[in-house]
């Protein structure tokens, strides 16, 4: 059997999947993942031939995304940032692994006691962490296993978690959270006019389940259409 860490490195998303998943642009998500003689990649894929993430790799275009889309933190400074870190930790997945902070501009982690600017690498300042809700919707379990609840309608710290991928439950495909329960399968059924409250009744779930689980399929869609 696999181990439960490795299958965290396991290339399992398409490109324009997790684009879906993550609700960012397609062309977006490739040129973070993109290979550049002049420059290394954002995040380095689990897959090149054909180009697939990991469900490390997802969470990593996760956390880019909370810095660009809330935040405003421009993407040469994050490049910036990942290559001053490595002089003081070394991280496989630093996006994921270290806690960075931000003032909307640069970005920071805490060191032996100090705050290092990253982007900058002249100043020293204490901040608060502003990534916190996005880095909540990340769970890590007894055994290391990370998994994600993504955002279904807006990128709000309101939004429920009632969604979940995780690596070791459906081949990481988004199911009802606590259960494998397949969202597309709910929403398929649905579309077959089977009503909330029977799959609800069926599947043992509460309606608000059914219904965030069909909501999530029809924003995925309407994103790939």
């Amino acid at each position: 059997m696999r181990a439960r860490s490795d299958i965290m490195e396991v290339p399992i998303y398409g490109i324009a999947e997790a684009a879906q998943y993550l609700r960012v642009p397609l062309n977006t998500l490739r040129y973070w993942t993109k290979e550049e003689a002049s420059a290394t990649p954002l995040v380095r894929l689990a897959g090149r031939e054909p180009a697939r993430l990991s469900f490390h790799n997802l969470l990593e275009c996760h956390m880019i995304s909370s810095m660009r889309a809330v935040y405003d933190v421009r993407l040469p400074k994050v490049r910036r940032a990942l290559k001053a870190l490595a002089k003081y930790v070394q991280h496989k997945h630093p996006l994921i692994e270290q806690a960075f902070q931000t003032d909307r501009r640069d970005l920071f982690i805490e060191h032996l006691g100090s705050i290092v600017n990253l982007s900058r690498q002249d100043t020293q300042i204490l901040i608060p962490d502003v990534t916190k809700f996005f880095l909540e919707r990340i769970e890590q379990d007894t055994n290391g296993l990370f998994k994600l609840h993504p955002f279904v309608m807006e990128r709000k710290p309101s939004e429920p978690k009632l969604i979940q991928l995780n690596p070791a439950v459906g081949f990481g495909k988004p199911v009802i959270t606590g259960t494998g329960i397949s969202t597309a399968v709910i929403a398929s059924r649905f579309n077959a006019r089977e009503s909330v409250p029977d799959l609800a009744s069926e599947y043992g779930v509460e309606p608000k389940q059914i219904e965030e689980a069909i909501r999530w399929e029809q924003k995925t869609g309407a994103i790939a259409a």
